[in-house]
C-alpha cells in the first residue's frame, strides 16, 4: 500500500485512493453529478440541508463550476479551490460526498462539510471522510482553523464532528427555518494546535 503522502499526491492528480478497505475517494468529476442530484432528491437527506431541495438548475449552478475548477486544478497539479471528494464502495456505488472550502479573505481558515445518501448512513463513512479532510487541511493546506456547522437536531452530523475531534464552540438559537418551526445552528471548530494534540494523543 502506498504511503499517506503518495496517496495524497494521487488524490491531487484526480486518481481514486482508499479511504478504508471498503471505500475509495476521488476528486469530484462531471459523471458524479447525477449521483449527487439523486441523493438530494431524498427528503430524508435534505431535511437538514438549508440549500435543498431545490431545482436542478440551482445544483448545476453550484456544482458545475466546482467540477470545472477541479479539472483545472488537476491539470495544473494543484489542490482545487473548493476541494470536493466523492466516496464510492468497491462496486463503484455512490456513498456520498464531502468538501473542504477556503473561507473567503481569511487565509488558513477552512470549512468542512459532508452529505451522504441514506443507504450510506451508519457505516462510519462520515467520520472517516471528515477525519481525512481534516488531515488534508492541516497537513497539506496549512490550515490554522477548520470549522463546521449543522442543525442541532442532526444528531448524526454532530456525532461525526465530535468523533473527528471537533469542539462545540457555539449555538445560534433558531437559526434554521424548518417545516415544523426552527432549529438551532451548532458551530464546531478545530485549531491547528488542537489537531496536533489529537494526533499526538493517538500516537501515544
Amino acid at each position: 500500500m502506498k504511503s499517506n503522502i503518495l496517496q495524497l499526491e494521487d488524490l491531487k492528480q484526480g486518481k481514486p485512493v482508499p479511504l478504508s478497505n471498503t471505500f475509495t475517494i476521488q476528486l469530484i468529476r462531471q459523471e458524479d453529478f447525477t449521483d449527487i442530484r439523486v441523493m438530494l432528491e431524498n427528503p430524508n437527506v435534505t431535511k437538514f440541508l438549508f440549500f435543498a431541495p431545490a431545482p436542478v438548475e440551482l445544483y448545476e449552478a453550484f456544482f458545475l463550476p466546482i467540477i470545472e475548477n477541479t479539472e483545472k486544478a488537476i491539470a495544473s497539479g494543484e489542490w482545487p479551490e473548493h476541494l470536493t471528494i466523492i466516496i464510492r464502495d468497491k462496486n463503484h456505488q455512490y456513498m456520498g460526498m464531502a468538501g473542504l472550502t477556503q473561507v473567503m479573505l481569511l487565509a488558513g481558515n477552512f470549512e468542512v462539510g459532508f452529505q451522504l445518501p441514506e443507504h450510506a448512513w451508519g457505516l462510519g463513512i462520515g467520520t472517516l471522510t471528515c477525519e481525512y479532510l481534516t488531515k488534508v487541511a492541516f497537513e497539506q493546506l496549512n490550515a490554522h482553523k477548520v470549522t463546521a456547522d449543522c442543525y442541532s437536531q442532526n444528531v448524526g452530523s454532530a456525532g461525526v464532528l465530535r468523533k473527528s475531534g471537533y469542539v462545540l464552540e457555539g449555538n445560534q438559537a433558531g437559526y434554521f427555518h424548518t417545516e415544523e418551526s426552527t432549529d438551532d445552528r451548532l458551530l464546531f471548530g478545530m485549531t491547528a494546535s488542537q489537531y496536533l494534540a489529537k494526533k499526538m494523543g493517538q500516537a501515544v
